[in-house]
């Protein structure tokens, strides 16, 4: 069975989605449609722009997504058995299973990526990757620190992303550090995505997910909050409401869909980052791009 996985913020780069904008009249149409319902020419900023203008709030997340939807949704002749996203991936996949139309899925992430801005700009904060550590000890450590620190993406076995206050970010990699941790880098983000600091963004995108239509999908979604596959239209609405203050369950999103006969997993989107994970999480299954 083929999942189709799509990658989340941090993948953008200066020329994405250029090469099938000018080859596939299908992507082409995603793109200037984007242009449209934005109101600004975000694909010469994806095909021509520096990397700090695709580090712009209103532009990063929205390019992952455009191009991640334009690959997948060209390529009609291949129709995935199941589908997941990682952190902003999520939306691009419940396009794939057509869960969302493109523009109501666009507008929200457009709301989504600006609510996290004002939110980041309300309490300063960070993430920071912690390497060579299980799981739990990551989390113990987290628990014990008097500052707003969590565990925030599950990436594989041996791989957490933490996230929270800056002097919480900062008291929890010295003592992971202590702990035997590999190595706990501070990451080059706007704030502490996946954590309680986000929840004035969750408020405001729960209103806009609210009023949007969700369609009963083509095939399960499998998404970040449980790791659990979901086809009904109010359970797959109400994770997509609690994603933003949650933990992104990466690893066990790929065990599950090999669970439920996953064989192949396909990346759509730009860079190989998800290949890297799902080679880690399940060494046994097929990789590819699109």
């Amino acid at each position: 069975m083929k999942a189709f996985v799509f990658p989340g913020q941090g993948a953008q780069f200066t020329g994405m989605g250029k090469d099938i904008y000018d080859s596939n009249p299908v992507a082409k149409k995603f793109f200037d449609e984007a242009n449209r319902i934005l109101g600004f020419e975000i694909s010469n900023i994806m095909f021509t722009g520096s990397a700090d203008e695709l580090k712009q709030t209103k532009v990063t997340q929205p390019a992952v997504f455009i191009h991640s939807v334009a690959i997948a949704m060209a390529q009609s002749i291949q129709k995935p058995d199941m589908v997941a996203g990682h952190s902003l991936g999520e939306f691009s996949s419940l396009v794939a299973n057509h869960t969302l139309a493109f523009e109501d899925a666009l507008r929200l992430v457009s709301k989504r990526a600006i609510a996290m801005q004002r939110a980041c700009e309300m309490n300063p904060s960070t993430m920071a990757a912690i390497l060579g550590l299980e799981d739990h000890i990551v989390e113990e450590v987290c628990a014990s620190i008097n500052e707003v620190v969590v565990a925030a993406n599950y990436n594989c076995p041996g791989q957490l992303v933490i996230s929270g206050s800056m002097k919480g970010i900062e008291i929890a990699c010295e003592k992971l550090k202590a702990a035997g941790a590999k190595r706990a880098m501070p990451l080059q983000v706007g704030g502490a995505f996946h954590s309680p600091l986000m929840e004035p963004a969750r408020e405001e995108l729960a209103a806009a997910i609210e009023a949007t239509t969700f369609h009963t999908p083509i095939c399960p979604v499998y998404q970040n909050v449980n790791g659990l596959a979901s086809a009904d239209t109010s359970t797959i609405k109400a994770n997509l409401i609690s994603q933003l203050t949650a933990p992104v369950r990466w690893t066990q999103s790929v065990q599950n869909m090999v669970a439920g006969g996953a064989t192949h997993f396909v990346e759509c989107g730009p860079g190989k980052v998800l290949q890297g994970l799902v080679k880690k999480i399940a060494p046994q299954a097929e990789v590819s791009s699109m």
